[in-house]
């Protein structure tokens, strides 16, 4: 049966269109995105400044020529607080503290080039990633010929050092021999202590390499007894300064040709402490040596300390781009997937804003521009 629209009457029609104005969804007014993005925060959290941990990593966190700090990922997190209608106060912290501060509450936000691990997780939340890379390896650019780089390996610092050691176990054996035969020995191990201890250690190193000119030979039941134990003991002592001695040429022969990941597993590998790299070589099977910053570990490398530097590829191509004066290079190509995203603590509430933030960002035509900025072309 239809509507008699005659017997509503004029204030009944009005009452009427006001009910489907209001029940019809067509008729709301569409959310902006920042309206939409600032309605998930939590109540009273709009406006809010927030405590937001950060590390200088070039190109992702670095400090401008007048101080305030710059780089693509805080370029990317000025845009989600602007967004989300927050206000900022930066607080560098060195990387193990950016996960502790948002676990202990002194931080709210972490803004670096974190890499989302799973010992991470199990501590603390990540956003959305932002940045997808790898890792890559730096090794130095050889311009010398084989031959010196031979001759410079050998005469290196561990090899020096590997001698002195050599020659104090020399000396101790001296003594002792020098102490057991003095007496009874005179003419070989006798005379003032300097002559004594000469002749103890000549002794010791002609026994040691077998070669024995038969000049000099212990008469006495302990002095006989020293030298048994110390033939036998010379053989090992040899045996493995021999051996040292060949690694150390073989693996500066293999580290001139390191082609990818296959090739660290014999040759000196260095990164950064507490970062993932550390973590992803060790799930390889890779032995590293680690200091406390990409610079360190870069010097290591271009002072010989180290055949390769293993960090985040874009991190690493920075620096090595940067500074010439290191002389090193980029090996080819990337392992172990690495994702950037935002750190913050479990079960934040800001988690939920700050992800749709973020998509909203990396859907915009100005990431692009940022990437290409900061990053430069792949």
């Amino acid at each position: 049966m239809g509507i008699r629209w005659q017997a509503l009457g004029l204030p009944g029609l009005m009452l009427l269109c006001s009910l489907l104005a209001v029940a019809s969804p067509a008729a709301a007014a569409p959310e902006t995105e920042t309206e939409s993005a600032t309605a998930a925060l939590p109540a009273g959290m709009a406006g809010r400044t927030l405590e937001v941990g950060t590390k200088v990593a070039p190109p992702f966190v670095e400090r401008g020529p007048d101080g305030a700090l710059t780089g693509l990922s805080i370029a990317l997190w000025q845009r989600v607080a602007e967004r989300l209608d927050l206000g900022t106060h930066y607080v560098e912290r060195p990387l193990p503290a950016l996960v502790s501060g948002l676990a202990d509450g002194s931080l709210d936000v972490s803004v670096a080039a974190l890499t989302v691990t799973e010992s991470r997780e199990a501590r603390i939340d990540f956003s959305f990633p932002f940045y997808t890379t790898g890792l890559a390896i730096a090794v130095p650019r050889h311009g010398g010929s084989p031959i010196w780089l031979t001759v410079k390996r050998f005469f290196s610092w561990p090899f020096f050092t590997a001698l002195a050691a050599l020659t104090a176990v020399l000396l101790i054996v001296g003594v002792l021999i020098w102490l057991a035969e003095r007496g009874r020995n005179a003419e070989e191990f006798g005379g003032r202590a300097l002559e004594g201890l000469g002749s103890g250690f000549w002794w010791a190193a002609v026994t040691m390499t077998t070669v024995g000119y038969g000049d000099k030979s212990p008469r006495t039941p302990l002095g006989r007894l020293i030298g048994l134990v110390w033939m036998f003991a010379a053989i090992i002592i040899i045996s493995s300064f021999t051996a040292a001695i060949a690694t150390s040429l073989t693996v500066g022969s293999l580290a001139s040709g390191i082609h990818g990941v296959s090739d660290l597993a014999h040759v000196r590998v260095v990164t950064v402490a507490d970062s993932a790299a550390v973590e992803a070589l060790r799930n390889r099977g890779i032995r590293s040596s680690t200091r406390a910053s990409l610079a360190e570990a870069l010097d290591a490398v271009a002072e010989g300390d180290a055949d390769a530097a293993v960090y985040d590829a874009p991190l690493l191509r920075y620096r090595v781009s940067e500074d010439n004066a290191r002389d090193l290079m980029m090996v080819d190509g990337t392992f172990d997937r690495q994702d950037y995203a935002f750190a913050l603590a479990q079960g934040s509430p800001l988690r939920e804003p700050i992800n749709r933030a973020i998509l909203a960002e990396l859907d915009s035509s100005d990431w692009n521009r940022l990437t290409l900025r900061f990053l430069g072309r792949p």
